[in-house]
């Protein structure tokens, strides 16, 4: 029983010494990648080109919407005079075009985030490979992103903004 003992504490005592070892290798860093891309001198003329993209889809919704306002101001004045043929023609006519600026502004959301996708992507992949090449070019085991909200406790890691910005030619 003695000797069980004494094997349970050594065992404990070299399972401690051991990870303490491992614990004192482990080297964790930490990035905003928010604050990484927001300074990237690319960023500025991608958002400029989605603004842009995100006007045009605008514009061809608000052209919807100014025929949608004229066909309904138009029904609504004439409703009165119009035979039960007519009436019905242009309230289907209305009824279309309403589910026409529906489903545009349907795709316009997808296809907005579609081309921020499209946009970003490749910036987003650049600033992963800098800092995959920080980490092994520092020997970190973990780099944490604390842009995203997912590490609730980093104090005491490394930011590795620095380096991550030198790499990408950033000052």
């Amino acid at each position: 029983m003695k000797a069980l003992k004494k094997g349970i504490l050594l065992l404990s005592l070299l399972v401690l010494i051991s990870g303490y070892s491992y614990s004192q290798t482990l080297k964790i860093g930490h990035i905003d990648s928010n604050e990484i891309l927001a300074i990237m001198p690319e960023t500025d003329s991608l958002q400029t080109a989605l603004k842009s993209y995100a006007d045009y889809l605008d514009q061809q919704l608000n052209t919807m919407a100014q025929e949608y306002q004229t066909k309904m101001a138009n029904y609504q004045n004439n409703v009165a005079t119009m035979s039960d043929l007519i009436r019905q023609t242009k309230e289907k006519e209305i009824t279309d075009l309403q589910g026409r600026i529906q489903a545009f502004q349907q795709s316009a959301d997808q296809d907005l985030s579609a081309k921020q996708a499209e946009l970003f992507n490749p910036l987003i992949e650049k600033v992963k490979n800098a800092i995959t090449e920080v980490a092994k070019e520092n020997n970190y085991n973990y780099i944490l992103d604390v842009g995203t909200g997912a590490v609730l406790f980093y104090d005491n890691g490394d930011d590795v903004l620095p380096l991550v910005k030198k790499k990408l030619g950033i000052k």
